[in-house]
């Protein structure tokens, strides 16, 4: 049982936590979120990118005309109620089979219900029922939409998959179907919210792709809600290496605008001599916390430890999960207050 935080109201009803990003981070995040949710101490929503063009999503993109399922695949299971069966069948992929090697199940589990239900939104909440979720989960557009990257050098990459691949700084982002409509339920969920979180996760193909869909970065600059950034704790190869927390901060800054963010959230926890050798034999080294800098920016800084167990650098489940409570449960008090 997880002690509810400091000012929580069990009578003012769960606390609403909208969690915006893709990939691992943001299935790390739900899935310590989870608990809390069960207790009934937290309502979640998880706004995911639909810009992925590699791999089993890639083509099932390209074949069938549909959104992405693989990040929406990963948070519905990291917030399902059986981790054991039906988590593992989704995430089941098969190594084997013409046409259906490297699909994993719940990709094509997706894929057959946006066409029987005639919409990948609708998909996505069969599923959520089928596994049944802690949470909702959105895509941030029902629409068809790809990624454009212009780099320092002025050159242009278009799609994810070679963006990330590509070796050259990244200068501004935007999606190749210009002004995309945001899914409605998405927007709401926003401005419920009594904390908006994004990262931790990769910064231009898992955050920032959310907020070039027309109405999302607004909506978050309108609400109420606390806005907080996980800072990542290393290097992307290639897509952030030698980035700052700072730079981390100001990419999203540029792309989704002043009052995005209030708080940079990162950790203090410094990493063992066998992960640096790990990761330094790959050129890829910790993000720098160039805290002064992101303070002078006039937003706040706090620090945690957020390390989970292992030789592999990543953030724990149930410590960012627990800070991300504490931050909407002090947002939830300020708005009684006002």
């Amino acid at each position: 049982m997880i002690a509810p935080p400091p000012g929580y109201r069990e009578s003012a009803g769960p606390l609403r936590i909208v969690s915006i990003g893709g990939g691992t981070g943001l299935s790390t995040l739900l899935h310590g979120l989870k608990e809390f949710a069960r207790q009934g101490q937290v309502d979640i929503s998880a706004i995911v990118t639909v810009t992925d063009d590699g791999g089993s999503s890639g083509r099932l993109r390209r074949d069938f005309d549909i959104l992405p399922p693989g990040d929406i695949r990963n948070c519905m299971v990291a917030l399902s109620e059986d981790e054991a069966l039906l988590a593992k069948l989704f995430q089941y992929r098969f190594a084997a089979g013409r046409g259906l090697k490297g699909h994993s199940f719940g990709n094509l589990f997706l894929a057959a219900l946006t066409h029987v239900t005639g919409d990948f939104h609708r998909a996505v909440k069969v599923s959520s029922e089928v596994l049944a979720i802690y949470g909702r989960i959105y895509p941030s557009t029902n629409q068809n939409v790809g990624l454009r990257a212009t780099m320092t050098d002025g050159t242009i990459v278009e799609g994810e998959s070679k963006i990330t691949r590509s070796r050259k700084r990244i200068d501004r982002l935007e999606l190749t179907q210009g002004k995309v409509k945001p899914l409605r339920d998405a927007v709401e969920a926003i401005m419920a919210a009594d904390l908006i979180t994004m990262g931790p996760g990769s910064l231009y193909t898992s955050i920032i792709p959310n907020l070039l869909v027309d109405g999302i970065a607004n909506a978050i600059r309108r609400s109420k809600a606390a806005k907080c950034y996980f800072t990542n704790l290393m290097w992307q190869p290639w897509e952030t290496m030698a980035y700052s927390a700072f730079d981390h901060v100001q990419a999203i800054k540029a792309h989704g605008g002043k009052g995005t963010i209030q708080r940079v959230i990162v950790n203090t926890t410094p990493l063992n001599s066998a992960q640096r050798r790990l990761y330094a034999q790959a050129k890829v080294f910790p993000v720098e916390l160039d805290t002064p800098r992101i303070l002078e920016l006039g937003l706040e800084v706090v620090g945690r430890p957020l390390l989970a167990k292992g030789v592999k650098v990543r953030h724990d489940p149930t410590a960012i999960a627990r800070i991300a409570v504490e931050l909407a449960s002090q947002s939830r008090a300020r708005k009684n207050q006002s």
